[in-house]
């Protein structure tokens, strides 16, 4: 018997690799459905194709490639936000968007999307097959853009088309994963090691395109007696074996980093999109290192944008430079450094009273106890303050998040993703209960596929992160208050432990008892409210605001939640000023 075009393309992504596809079945997508039971692939059926798409996104940062899938209409639309996210992170994911029967389609039918029109913004590739002769070339196509261009690739599938008899193309159908060498030119090499030679005072700031080269940047460092910042992508492999980081830079980042990067007589960027613009110094000159020039000089005034990857072009410039002997910047960094790795530690060693637990002190415990090649998904918002300050980079952990599409909800999807791929690896969700509340019910998934996913609820009954831009802002916080439902409770209902922690003291052992359970186990931990995190720089008009906000809750009569956020926060507000 002959197969059909969604057997076809079932047998395609057996070959590229593919282990699962996550998604909600019915309707359109039911022949293609059927294909992937007859095969190899397991078809993960999760409650919500937004769930879906970010754990595939996982996935594929994880492991270099992975499959979701929606069906016409809802289902398209409800994986918009996990493909944005996959898409904006340059990991490489196919999206199946499986749709109307195609005689139907511009007549206005039932569940009718234009699959071009909505996927066009965040994807790399994105067509619909109408003819079986397509098939092949269209799917081919498809992944090698999403691998190649390091983004999402769709691929829109009407009900109808799925079933049609398949037939043979005459091009590749392989997939061809190249791993070229790509540095800056001799000349350019030789300019770039000119304006370091120069220099007296460098600093060293990378990204998530450094991952790769961290014993190439330590070594670069070292020669050239250079303080190493990271962003938050880039943290988990350039902080481990690093005698010269100084933490990260940014909204959650640390005055250290941003204090090196801006006494630096130069500042070299590598492998960094680094997002936030007033960040960045104007004074000293910047070099920029990127695998795709196209993101030169979007975030900074360049002395010199080069392109080329970052290992390959540390290695060929290392020869070109001249070893720097004062030590005098580089230790300056570095005790400063420390002093602000002290101030970190003032809200572990005050680990908060009953009902208003430090999350600092949570997500120091939890560093402690985690393995140390755990998997961690941070919930954007507070999630992600804490994650950046306080889970350490050991080399072999990964931490992953909504980092630049910034959506909340990402860590528990993400989290089923990683577990799936890496079963044998300790996965730890850190959900805000703003970000569970949004996708609860894939916490059903999780037991469905009995994933040893721990899920540490950092329960500060708000939104907290927009709090604190309401407070900056002068503006006192409003509809940011969470009425939760007993999160322990709705883990047990769900089929497996939940507990909840109400004291300081409680803390310790049970992130261990959590951490130690063979199955899924949810700590719902209610974290103090009123912890803020100020970024690394703080401005007047942001100290201005506060003060603003804080008298506004007073005069609304919120005297104590704006004597509880002053005391609360006070020393770490001393700390970074």
């Amino acid at each position: 018997m002959a197969k059909n075009i969604a057997e076809q393309i079932v047998e395609m992504l057996e070959n590229a690799n593919v282990k699962r596809i996550y998604a909600v079945t019915g309707d359109s997508l039911n022949h293609l459905n059927i294909a992937v039971k007859k095969s190899s692939i397991e078809w993960i059926h999760v409650r919500h194709e937004e769930v879906g798409a970010y754990a595939a996104a996982a996935e594929a940062e994880l492991d270099g490639f992975a499959v979701c899938a929606g069906s016409c209409g809802p289902g398209h639309v409800h994986l918009i936000n996990g493909v944005y996210e996959a898409h904006r992170s340059h990991v490489p994911m196919l999206v199946i968007a499986s749709s109307i029967p195609s005689d139907e389609m511009g007549m206005d039918y039932f569940q009718e999307t234009n699959t071009i029109k909505l996927f066009d913004d965040c994807s790399h590739y994105n067509q619909m097959i109408t003819r079986p002769e397509q098939v092949q070339r269209t799917v081919q196509t498809a992944i090698q853009h999403a691998i190649s261009k390091k983004g999402v690739a769709v691929i829109g599938l009407p009900g109808d088309v799925s079933e049609l008899n398949a037939e043979e193309a005459t091009t590749s159908n392989k997939i061809f994963k190249t791993n070229p060498i790509i540095r800056p030119s001799d000349e350019e090499l030789n300019k770039l090691a000119g304006l370091i030679n120069e220099s007296e005072k460098v600093t060293i700031y990378c990204g998530i395109g450094a991952e790769n080269a961290n014993a190439e940047v330590v070594e670069l460092s070292k020669y050239l007696k250079a303080p190493v910042g990271y962003s938050f992508r880039g943290k988990m492999a350039i902080q481990p074996n690093n005698p010269n980081e100084v933490g990260l830079t940014g909204l959650l980042g640390l005055p250290s980093a941003y204090h090196a990067m801006h006494e630096a007589d130069l500042l070299i960027l590598l492998g960094t999109d680094f997002p936030y613009q007033k960040f960045m110094p104007v004074k000293n000159k910047i070099v920029q290192i990127d695998e795709s020039p196209e993101r030169l000089g979007r975030r900074a005034k360049l002395e010199l944008g080069l392109a080329g990857d970052v290992k390959e072009t540390i290695k060929a410039l290392l020869p070109l430079l001249k070893e720097k002997t004062d030590i005098h910047f580089l230790n300056q960094q570095l005790e400063f450094y420390e002093k602000v790795k002290e101030t970190q530690l003032t809200y572990v060693k005050d680990s908060g009273k009953e009902n208003a637990i430090q999350p600092e002190f949570v997500a120091h415990t939890l560093d402690k106890l985690a393995k140390r090649d755990a998997i961690f998904t941070v919930d954007t918002g507070m999630c992600c303050v804490w994650g950046a300050r306080y889970i350490t980079g050991t080399g072999e952990r990964k931490m992953l998040g909504s980092f630049n599409h910034g959506s909340m909800a990402n860590a528990m999807p993400m989290a089923i993703g990683a577990s799936l791929a890496h079963p044998e690896r300790q996965v730890i969700a850190m959900c805000g209960d703003g970000g569970l509340s949004m996708l609860l019910g894939d916490m059903a998934t999780i037991f469905q596929y009995k994933l040893p996913v721990k899920l540490i609820v950092f329960n500060n009954r708000a939104l907290g992160m927009v709090k604190l831009e309401m407070e900056v802002g002068g503006m006192p916080d409003n509809e940011t208050d969470m009425i939760n439902p007993d999160f322990g409770m709705i883990a047990q209902a769900m089929g497996y432990p939940g507990k909840n922690v109400h004291k300081p003291e409680e803390v310790e052992a049970a992130i261990k008892d959590c951490l130690e359970y063979k199955g899924p186990y949810l700590l719902n931990i209610f974290t103090n409210p009123n912890a803020l995190a100020l970024p690394p720089k703080i401005e007047f008009e942001q100290v201005v605001g506060m003060t603003k906000s804080m008298a506004q809750l007073m005069l609304g009569g919120k005297m104590e939640e704006a004597l509880d956020t002053v005391k609360t926060n006070y020393k770490h507000i001393k700390g970074l000023l």
